[in-house]
C-alpha cells in the first residue's frame, strides 16, 4: 500500500553508540524520506572553521559559519575524524552556536518529502511536533562493546575500558547539561536495543510508523 509520506518528520533520540544512527538510516531509505544526523552539523561546524583558520573560542564566528552549512551534503566518513570530533565539543556548547543549528535542522526537516532526523535533542527541542518520535538506548556495557568491536573491525586499536568511561561520562555530560539535556520526550517510543538486534529494531519501529501514518 502507497502511504503518504509529505512532510513526515521522524525522530530518533538516544546516547551514543545505542543504534539511533543506523536505525534512522533504514528508516530513511525504507520510506524515501531524508536523513540527518544531528551530531553531524556541529562536527561540520567545527571543520569550518578549522579549514579556514578560524578560532574555535568565537561565539559569534562560529554561529555565522553554522548558519552557512549546507545540510544536505555531510560527509561522514570525513567528519568522523578524532581531531573534528575534539573541536565540535568545543563548539556544541555555545548556545548561539545550537540555536543556529537548531533552525537550520528545522529547515532540513521541513524539506519534502520529509525526513528522519537522529540526535539527543529531537524530539524534544528540534522537531516536538514530529509524527512519530522514538528513544533508542541501550546498556553502556553493550554500547562500549559496539564502539569497540567497531573501532577493532576498521583495524585500529581500541581499550574497551577506556571506550566505557568515555560513554558513562559522555552520557552524564549530555544528561546534565542546561541547553537541551538528552532525555526522551513524553511522547517518544522507547526502544532498548540491550539484547535487541538492528533487524528487531527496525522491525518494531516499522510498525510504529506505520500505524502513525495510516492514523
Amino acid at each position: 500500500m502507497t502511504r503518504n509520506t509529505s512532510q513526515t518528520v521522524i525522530a530518533v533520540d538516544g546516547p551514543a553508540a545505542a543504534g539511533k544512527g543506523t536505525l534512522s538510516r533504514q528508516l530513511a531509505s525504507h520510506y524515501g524520506l531524508n536523513h540527518l544526523d544531528t551530531g553531524l552539523t556541529y562536527r561540520a561546524t567545527a571543520k569550518a572553521l578549522l579549514d579556514r583558520g578560524l578560532p574555535l573560542d568565537d561565539e559569534e564566528l562560529a554561529a555565522d559559519v553554522a548558519l552557512g552549512l549546507d545540510l544536505g551534503h555531510l560527509d561522514r566518513a570525513v567528519l568522523s575524524a578524532h581531531e573534528i570530533g575534539e573541536a565540535a565539543s568545543k563548539v556544541a556548547v555555545m548556545p548561539k552556536v545550537r540555536r543556529a543549528l537548531v533552525e537550520a535542522q528545522r529547515a532540513f526537516a521541513a524539506t519534502a518529502p520529509g525526513a528522519v532526523l537522529d540526535g539527543r535533542d529531537i524530539g524534544t527541542v528540534v522537531c516536538p511536533q514530529a509524527l512519530i518520535k522514538f528513544y533508542v538506548t541501550a546498556s553502556p556495557e553493550v554500547r562500549a562493546r559496539r564502539r569497540h568491536d567497531e573501532i577493532r573491525a576498521s583495524g585500529a586499536s581500541s581499550d574497551l575500558e577506556g571506550i566505557l568511561a568515555d560513554i558513562v561520562k559522555r552520557d552524564a555530560r549530555d544528561s546534565e547539561r542546561a541547553d537541551s539535556p538528552l532525555r526522551p520526550a513524553a511522547d517518544a517510543h522507547l526502544l532498548d536495543t540491550t539484547k535487541m538486534s538492528i533487524e528487531t529494531a527496525f522491525e518494531a519501529a516499522r510498525i510504529l510508523v506505520d500505524a502513525a501514518l495510516e492514523r
